[in-house]
């Protein structure tokens, strides 16, 4: 089992995590689409060569974004980061993610 946190705009949040439920990943007994999202801002420079979603080049810029956090299983841990990834406005996607204990 894993734990998988990632930040993405606000009004991206609930596309970009439908993607990932759908490929298997906020599953918890018998619950899906299970997540926990706390708001915050998110900040970054797009340096030359980066085509942003958000902003200009060389410019410093801040997002209000949610911090979404969900397991999923060892099987579907792969497949979540791939539908994360495609799904995300972000070209650099920022993500985390921790194989969890199970005690």
């Amino acid at each position: 089992m894993y734990k998988l946190a990632f930040f993405v705009p606000i009004e991206n949040a609930d596309s970009v995590k439908r993607a990932v439920f759908e490929a298997g990943a906020g599953r918890i007994g018998d619950y899906e689409h299970v997540c926990f999202h706390s708001r915050g801002t998110g900040q970054f420079r797009p340096m030359a060569g980066a085509e942003p979603h958000i902003g200009q080049v060389g410019t410093l810029e801040t997002v209000d974004e949610f911090k979404i956090e969900m397991v999923c299983d060892d099987e579907h841990i792969r497949a979540a980061i791939a539908a994360l990834k495609l799904a995300h406005p972000y070209e650099e996607v920022a993500y985390d993610v921790w194989q969890l204990a199970d005690l």
